[in-house]
């Protein structure tokens, strides 16, 4: 018993020392690490990823090696006046909902309008921009008005970039009525192609990529009737924070000019 009560003070007095340099000796130095760490890490920004298709001038395309457009630069603001860190992602556009709702992309934008199906997966700000769908023709094609699409017995093959709302309104009007079939196409330049090839009638696609594509294809023309005209917005994961946290800073930035201003570098006024 006598060398177990000595065997308990020693283990004792051994620990208590080594709490007594622990306190006042080198011992600090590692207790100020985990501090140290955690100050570094909340200095560094969380970063916003924002999954866009690449293919869609003036929102989002390809200068040299970086991604710029009206999307880009209005996403970029919207991170900055959070507080964020700022990435974008290239993918194919039917990619861009997925993988915003499984959590891949913090949101999404590329022209996206808000349409039933995608409510269904995504929530959307409020919006930023307004879209028009447009007709591409050759110039010397028997098509003359978005009319002429509907007219009885039309039997015209028309293009559209997949997941679109353009390939979502041709689905349903022209292909879904049986008035001509659809031939769908991951890039929307790929469908224009195939117009000026004379692959296919017709491509319905917005307004502003469909300038770019009318300037780098000679022989093609815009229909003067609109299709669609459409609202665009910014896509979020269903409930989460961010959607408040965008929509208050979108507004500061419509409020406040930028938003106008991105637009305005980029589409002339005429």
């Amino acid at each position: 018993m006598k060398k177990f009560l000595k065997g308990i003070l020693a283990t004792t007095m051994v620990v208590t020392m080594t709490a007594a340099l622990a306190g006042c000796g080198g011992g600090s130095d590692d207790a100020a690490q985990p501090d140290a760490a955690q100050d570094g890490a909340s200095d560094q920004k969380e970063t916003l990823i924002m999954a866009t298709n690449a293919e869609f001038p003036p929102y989002e395309y390809y200068e040299g090696q970086g991604i710029v457009g009206i999307d880009a630069e209005i996403g970029a603001a919207i991170a900055e006046k959070l507080g964020y860190g700022f990435e974008i992602e290239d993918m194919a556009f039917d990619s861009i909902i997925p993988a915003v709702a499984s959590g891949k992309a913090s949101f999404g934008m590329a022209g996206l309008t808000v349409t039933p199906d995608r409510l269904e997966s995504v929530d959307f700000s409020d919006s930023y921009a307004t879209g028009v769908q447009v007709v591409i023709v050759k110039e010397d094609s028997p098509i003359t008005t978005v009319d002429d699409l509907f007219a009885e017995g039309a039997n015209h093959t028309v293009g559209v970039q997949t997941g679109t709302t353009g390939d979502i309104y041709a689905s349903d009007d022209i292909e879904g009525a049986g008035l001509g079939t659809i031939e769908r196409y991951n890039k929307g330049a790929d469908a224009v192609q195939s117009l000026a090839t004379g692959k296919i009638d017709c491509v319905i696609i917005d307004n502003e990529p469909a300038k770019e594509f009318l300037a780098a294809n000679e022989g093609l023309k815009v229909l003067e009737t609109e299709y669609a005209v459409e609202d665009y917005a910014i896509c979020f994961a269903k409930d989460s924070e961010l959607t408040e946290k965008v929509n208050t800073a979108l507004k500061d930035l419509i409020a406040d000019g930028t938003v106008q201003a991105i637009i305005d570098k980029y589409i002339s006024a005429e």
